[in-house]
């Protein structure tokens, strides 16, 4: 039996780390691959493209109304490409952790027979740069072995990144968990691809993919697809089977070396991003 590729997708909130996975989903389902993707975000955002509709109902919500005895289809949806597709979903506003929904989900999607010998991929879309807590589940209990960082050439981008590293680092001593490169999400910024390319270098990694920009990526998600359904013929189609092609074929691994903040702020400065260093703090 092939071994299920367990990935996890990590960004800097807002990044489009569910947009970047909705669409590379989509082309490995062109590929014929079979793929679940959980959604490990309150927002239950991470499916919507690929079920063509709003949020689908959550793991959570789905418990709370009807308590433990939960069969899979209540949760499970298919969408685009027979991707299967679930949302974690979070606490009440306000009351408890949503970390726990993400443990809560992934026990129960074990419990019920979700990880069906099947399955080339599971995808874990994980609320922003959170790596602790029940946001870091799918690394820290060992059941997304390849992590993906989507990132941009902006600065914040770049300090979550590097943060988010610092857990993959950290969980990687204990098991098998890997860094596998970093997808530039690109908000055309100057020098942008040769930036990302240096970051990742410094981390131990590589820039796997860089996902140019296009506004036929915001005109689908109105329509509530992934760009490879709204326009199948476009180039920023053949990006996302691109990128999905080179996620497939990725066999790069590795324990990443986090910088410190003085020597992110450096690569920053050296590509234009700050203006100016001083001797106490940099700008």
């Amino acid at each position: 039996m092939a071994r299920i590729r367990q990935i996890a997708i990590y960004g800097k909130g807002g990044i489009g780390k569910s947009t970047t996975t909705q669409n590379l989903t989509a082309g490995l389902a062109e590929m014929g691959k079979k793929i679940m993707v959980v959604g490990c975000d309150p927002k239950a955002d991470s499916t919507r493209l690929l079920l063509g509709t709003l949020a689908q109902r959550t793991v959570l919500d789905t418990l709370r109304d009807e308590g433990g005895d939960v069969e899979l289809e209540r949760i499970m949806r298919t969408g685009f490409g027979g991707i299967r597709c679930v949302e974690s979903g979070g606490p009440e506003p306000g009351v408890g952790c949503a970390g726990r929904g993400i443990i809560t989900a992934i026990g129960l999607l074990e419990q019920l027979g979700a990880y069906t010998s099947d399955l080339d991929f599971v995808f874990y879309d994980v609320l922003g740069d959170v790596v602790c807590g029940g946001f870091a589940m799918p690394i820290r209990e060992g059941k997304a072995k390849e992590i993906y960082i989507v990132a941009s050439g902006e600065m914040m981008s770049l300090y979550a990144a590097n943060n988010i590293s610092k857990g993959i680092a950290r969980f990687a001593k204990k098991g098998g968990v890997r860094l596998a490169g970093i997808i530039c999400n690109s908000r055309n910024v100057d020098r942008e691809r040769d930036l990302l390319r240096a970051f990742a270098q410094e981390l131990n990694t590589q820039l796997i993919y860089f996902v140019p920009r296009d506004n036929i990526v915001q005109r689908a998600e109105i329509n509530r697809k992934t760009v490879i359904q709204y326009q199948p013929d476009s180039e920023q189609a053949d990006e996302y089977r691109s990128l999905a092609k080179t996620i497939n074929e990725n066999t790069s691994f590795s324990i990443p070396t986090p910088m410190s903040q003085e020597r992110l702020e450096e690569i920053l400065v050296q590509y234009g991003l700050m203006d100016y260093v001083t001797d106490d703090y940099r700008i």
